[in-house]
Formats: structure tokens, sequence, C-alpha cells
């Protein structure tokens, strides 16, 4: 039996970093859970280099969907970390808080205290941003967010077409407006990833207090009702981690749901046709898993100013060496310095489609680039409105889990997507790209029916990977949630969950920044302490 600990947390990733360092920076001991290994790396911590780690079995758990019925039964990939830092280490680095009517709608439906004015302060606490003097921004933080030098001409180019196609020029989407087009932000600093990992973790074991475990969790061990610990398999051995006061799973919305049924907790029928006791029935186990899924708007490019001048074998090598020896250049960028938030309709209350642009024609996973210069935009609907499920496929902590998101499974993201191309179009064909676009690689010029662009989505829509949802947060006697307010498992006690898997509704971009909010807001609700609230009014009053 491992050494007694105040909290035992599973995960080292976003969240789970976040609240180690919290906890620990409060005095409390705290053993850290972790089945990846080391970060050190440069896949990992050259920006530039964001399309390998997260195709590498070293620092991926390699999941994959069960066949989604409606993409043509395709499995997508699904990637999640499996590393120190978690998904922070092997993601794109974007750093989108979300909307702040996406957190207004989470209290909405039961999470009391996590409105906009509650999450605030904490996205403040937990950043420092390199953009300048704002109210609503912090300047404090561990998280380093910066924005990249928009050198390549088509950055720019793609902000100023949003303006001429309508909307907005908006200088910080992470403010106090989201909508509109302008400089993107990522967690990069002094050309480096600066993960959870690098943020968190790093400063936490300077400590003293936070002792760092390299196994894999097969469940929480309770004694009544209580969680007192965590059994894990360390170098094929079994031992049981303690815990003095709580136990918290931050293992991603697919490992932190499966350690909650392997543990007795979730929909009752489907732990018993495991063997599986049942402790807690929560039918709200792995159920309201969400994504956002996007396609690649791409073109080719008049000018050769994109990066294909450097998708070689040689620019590669030259790109590496820059960075290694300096910090600097292509690599010590994530490439994607220009975004946008929009609505696909006037009539839609907030933005709910976002843009990512990259100065080249390429997939997300670097493994298929166009035959020449070329440059594209990353789109999808931020809201969809499809659920899916984590469920296990087997008692045997070592298995993966079932994934099925249910993708397009509702009529409303047809047509969300549908918008999508055509308001992409619309942005293209703007004089601000006249002396860039080539001809559109995909969908292709002749894709233009409903029906068309319906066909295309089935066959090459991707996952943007972000997956949540399955634990949600929720009124304690709401039958669905998983959580209550303060994030702790209902049914039973000194158990909590703080990762992506609690988000009611999955927020407007990237889902880095809220995770490692809920994980510095988790640290102040286990400790006990007063919640930090804003005055919008005031703030928006300084603006």
């Amino acid at each position: 039996m491992a050494a007694q600990s105040d909290y035992v947390i599973v995960g080292a990733g976003s969240a789970g970093c976040a609240l180690a360092y919290r906890l620990t920076e409060a005095g409390r001991t705290v053993t850290l859970i972790e089945y990846g290994g080391s970060d050190f790396g440069i896949f990992i911590q050259m920006p530039g280099a964001l399309s390998y780690p997260m195709s590498m079995p070293r620092y991926d758990w390699g999941f994959s969907t069960a066949p989604e019925q409606h993409l043509g039964g395709r499995r997508l990939v699904t990637p999640r970390g499996k590393v120190l830092g978690g998904s922070s280490s092997i993601n794109g680095m974007v750093f989108v808080r979300g909307n702040r009517k996406d957190f207004d709608h989470w209290e909405r439906a039961g999470a009391t205290g996590w409105g906009y004015a509650h999450v605030l302060p904490y996205f403040r606490r937990m950043e420092t941003w390199h953009g300048g003097r704002s109210p609503w921004r912090g300047t404090g933080g561990p998280l380093h967010v910066t924005r990249g030098k928009r050198r390549n001409p088509l950055f720019n180019a793609f902000i100023e077409a949003g303006q001429q196609a309508g909307w907005p020029r908006n200088e910080d989407y992470n403010g106090p407006y989201q909508e509109g087009f302008g400089p993107m932000e990522a967690t990069i600093w002094k050309g480096r990833r600066w993960s959870a990992a690098n943020a968190y973790l790093r400063p936490a074991r300077k400590s003293g207090r936070l002792t760092v475990i390299r196994a894999l969790a097969h469940r929480v061990v309770f004694e009544d009702n209580r969680a007192c610990g965590v059994e894990i398999e360390a170098a094929g051995r079994t031992s049981i981690v303690r815990a003095g006061s709580e136990v918290i799973l931050s293992a991603s919305s697919i490992n932190t749901p499966k350690l909650l049924m392997l543990s007795g907790i979730g929909p009752a029928d489907h732990l018993r046709d495991h063997g599986i006791a049942v402790r807690a029935d929560r039918p709200g186990v792995g159920a309201n898993l969400q994504d956002h899924l996007e396609i690649y708007m791409q073109y080719k490019s008049l000018k050769p100013v994109s990066l294909y001048t450097y998708y070689n074998l040689l620019g590669k090598s030259r790109v590496g060496v820059e960075w290694l020896l300096q910090k600097t250049g292509l690599g010590a960028s994530n490439q994607f310095e220009s975004c946008g938030f929009i609505r696909s309709d006037d009539a839609v209350d907030y933005p709910d489609i976002q843009y990512h642009f990259l100065p080249l024609a390429v997939r997300y996973d670097g493994k298929a680039a166009a035959q020449g210069h070329g440059f594209q935009a990353h789109v999808g609907p931020m809201r969809s409105k499809s659920r899916g499920t984590v469920r296990l496929t087997s008692p045997d902590p070592g298995l993966s889990p079932e994934i099925h998101f249910n993708y397009m499974s509702h009529e409303d993201d047809w047509k969300e997507f549908r918008a999508c191309v055509r308001l992409t179009r619309r942005i293209f064909d703007q004089p601000a790209f006249a002396e860039y676009r080539g001809d559109e690689i995909q969908p292709g010029a002749d894709v233009q029916s409903d029906d068309q662009i319906d066909a295309f989505i089935r066959e090459h829509a991707e996952s943007a990977y972000h997956p949540c949802g399955t634990a949600r947060l929720g009124a304690a006697d709401d039958p669905d949630a998983v959580v209550d307010p303060e994030l702790r498992v209902i049914g039973v006690q000194g158990l909590r969950v703080a990762d992506s898997s609690v988000f009611p509704r999955i927020t407007n971009g990237n889902l880095n920044a809220p995770s490692i909010m809920t994980g510095e807001k988790a640290a102040d609700h286990i400790l006990g302490r007063q919640m930090m609230a804003d005055d919008l009014a005031a703030l928006e009053a300084a603006e």
C-alpha cells in the first residue's frame, strides 16, 4: 500500500496539473497518478511539431470511435494525451476561454456558481496574458498566453477578408466579446509549448508536497460509501494509493467515466452486464458525450507564400535546427495565428461557427498535404445537438471503452455545416484574397447543392478533438447529473471530478482553457474557500 497523501488525483492533464498546483500551494500533500511518461522531447515542446505527438503511441491513448452511422460508418480517431500534461502536451495549443453565454447556460442548467461572473476570476487567475492591459485578462498566472507574429501575409488577409464579408475585427476574442475576426491566442511561451505540465506541474513538484506515480488506475477504493484511495497497477504489481481527504478524477472525458463505472458508479444495468457491483446508479456517467466536428476548406495559392516551401525533409530540418538552437522561427509557432467566430444566421444569439486559419493546405495530423502552395480554414459548428456515450467493453481496466459520439445525428447539425461551407466561400471570395486565391481544392467548386455538401461532410468531417460532457455538472437532485456544483460525485462521499467531463454543454472553441479553469476552480471548492465572482457591470464600465 502506497503512502497516504491528503489528496489523490488521477490524471496529470490540463485540470489535474492545475489542481495539484493549487492544492500544494495551499500546503496540502498530493499524489498524482499518471499512466503516461515524460513530456520531454522536441515533438512535444516545439509548437511547430504539433501534428506528431497526437499520433504517437508513446504520447496518445490511441482511442477511436465505434463506427459512426451518420458519417458513412467511419471510425474517427479520438486522441487523448497519455503523458505528463495530458492533452495539453499534444494539442494545438489554441487558447479559447469560450463564450460568456456558454457558462451562463451551464448555470441555468443547474450548475449553480458556474456562470460567467463566477468563472471569469479563475480564467484571470490562471493566465499571464501578453496582449496588453485589460480588466478582462490576467497578468500573474502560471499559464502564459501569447499571439503569433502573423508575418505570413495570408494571416492578415484572412482577418481582412472577414471584415470585408461583414463581420467586425476583434482584437481579443477572450475579452468582453467573442464575435469577429482577429489574432488567435496560444499557450506558447518563449518559443515552447506552455502545457499544463510546464505551467503547473513543474512548480508544484518544487514544493516538495507532490508525489507523481506512473501507473494505470484501476478503480476508486471505498470504505463504506467514502472514497479512500485508488487501486493502481505499476510494473505488473497492484497496490492502493490512499487519500487522507479526497480522491479527484481528472482523467479525461473518456477515462473518467470509465473509472467511475469500474468503481461501481454509473448506469446500473450497464454495470451489472459487466459483473460490476452497483455503488451508485448514475445514468449520466458516460452519457452526454459531445465534440466539435470540422472540415477543412482548402484553396490553392497563386503566390508561393504558404508554408509548403518548408513541407519537405530539408525545410523541416531547417525549421527544427533553428528552433533547437534559438527557440525561434516557424517551429516556435503552432501556425494558428488568425481566427474567426461568427454566427451562421442573424437570428442566432451568439457565435456558433469557429475558424482556425492555416497558411498551408494539409491535414491536421500532417499526413496529407496538397501538392503545392495553398491555405485552408478549419471550420465547424460550435454547439452540436448530437449526443453520444462512453461505455465499458469489459471490466478489465486495461481495455479501452467504447466511444460513440453519434456525430451528425441531429438534423440541425447538417444545416449548420452547410452554412459553414457557404459562409467560408463568401469569406475567401473577398478582395483581400484576390491576389492569393486559386482553385478550391476541397470541397471543390462543383460541390454546391445541399446533397453534394452533405456527401462531402459525411466523407471528410473530422473531430476537432474536443470531447467533453460525460460526467456533467448539475443540481444534486438532477437524476442525470453526475457531480454537484462543488464537483462532488452524487451518491458517494470523498470523490470529485475535475476535467472536461463535467461540462454540461460544450463551450465555444477549444477546450484546454476551460479545462484548466475547472481545475483552478475545483481547488477552491476542495479547500472550502469563498468562491470568487466578478462584477461584470463594473468590468464593462471600465472598458
